[in-house]
């Protein structure tokens, strides 16, 4: 996995801009799309519960999830975030410049305490973020700023952003922006379609040649996420990406980074385990070897490895919201206090290979996550 491979996310529609506020009123965040363990209305299926009777963290909220030491190291991130942003809209990076994924990934942090472009106090920050995003799409429909290593890695997270902030927004009062994010969206969501590879993955450039799981997941996040904001993505497609990301488990129940052979780590391990669940997929020996391997090699404080670890626990955390029961019960509350304590004086967190921007933007995805905003986390 490259150094440039600890970035992320998404899947999933929310609920449509609520009307403005009064003018004076500072607009708030727009309401998450169901109450953290509130029963389904009336006549309306539990949307936590899958069709296999299986059943997420979604409406099954943990007593004391959200705490007032969380609640204090969001407002702080948050703001130090802001900070970061360039006028342009991009949040810079010392290693790889206005990176397209990294900003994107910023701008979901603040999506993940609900603040979308024309409402809530970062909306402004969202906003210009998504216009710097667009800004850098070419005409063959790949996003990509600052860099010459990778683009389909931060192509890939701008497109996720694209699809959430699409679904989130679409029929909002921008018209014409939000036209603008529809073009780019079906734009890339066509690039990486057509630059699948044969085994069904996707590498480093936006060629059919080679493929890895790391590049490969990004791009199946992306495809659900413009898949639900209603662009139309090939079945095909998904299916062939799933068949890539089983071939890769290895019999430990990690993933290999490559096909046909290689050893498991927990990071792209816990990002393949999120996919199958992503693609569909709620009851299958894969997923329940994915788990026990991710147990035993990730668990909060006992890591097998540091490195890659915003990438890895972002992932590992989807992963046990989406497994439910005792896997969330047990790992949220440690990697919550565990990234609490892990923030620094000025608000930020760190990251040695990506920067403090994404290192930020990582670690308040996943503290909000029980904040359940962000479509990524709904069925």
């Amino acid at each position: 996995m490259s150094s440039i491979s600890g970035l992320i996310l998404s899947s999933g529609l929310s609920a449509l801009l609520a009307a403005a506020q009064p003018a004076g009123e500072e607009p708030a965040p727009a309401a998450p799309p169901a109450a953290p363990g509130a029963p389904a209305p009336a006549g309306k299926a539990d949307p936590s519960v899958r069709p296999d009777g299986s059943r997420s963290a979604q409406n099954a909220a943990l007593a004391d999830e959200i705490t007032p030491a969380l609640e204090r190291a969001v407002d702080r991130g948050l703001a130090a975030l802001a900070a970061l942003q360039s006028e342009d809209g991009a949040f810079p990076t010392d290693r790889y410049g206005k990176h397209s994924g990294i900003t994107a990934l910023s701008a979901l942090a603040f999506m993940a305490d609900g603040h979308v472009p024309g409402r809530g106090r970062y909306g402004p920050n969202v906003e210009k973020a998504l216009k710097f995003i667009l800004s850098n799409v070419t005409e063959t429909g790949l996003v990509s700023a600052d860099q010459s290593h990778g683009p389909m890695y931060g192509h890939g997270f701008a497109t996720l952003f694209l699809g959430e902030v699409y679904g989130m927004t679409a029929g909002g009062p921008d018209a014409e922006l939000a036209s603008r994010t529809h073009d780019a969206l079906t734009r890339a969501v066509r690039l990486i379609v057509q630059t699948q590879n044969a085994e069904g993955g996707w590498r480093y450039n936006p060629v059919p040649n080679d493929a890895d799981i790391s590049v490969t997941i990004c791009q199946i996040m992306a495809l659900r996420s413009a898949r639900n904001a209603g662009i139309d993505v090939p079945a095909t497609t998904i299916d062939r990406a799933v068949e890539y990301v089983r071939a890769c488990q290895n019999a430990d129940g990690g993933f290999m980074y490559q096909l046909p052979r290689g050893p498991s780590l927990w990071p792209r391990s816990a990002a393949g385990v999120a996919s199958l669940y992503y693609a569909g997929i709620y009851r299958d020996d894969a997923l329940t070897r994915g788990l026990d391997y991710l147990a035993n090699e990730a668990f909060p404080g006992r890591e097998s490895s540091q490195a890659h670890y915003f990438y890895g626990h972002y992932y590992s955390v989807q992963t046990m919201y989406l497994a439910g029961g005792d896997y969330w019960g047990r790992w949220w509350p440690a990697i919550r206090d565990e990234l609490i304590a892990k923030q620094e004086s000025d608000g930020t967190w760190g990251d040695s290979s990506a920067g403090t921007a994404y290192g930020t933007a990582m670690a308040l995805i996943i503290l909000q996550m029980p904040k359940r905003y962000l479509p990524i986390f709904q069925k």
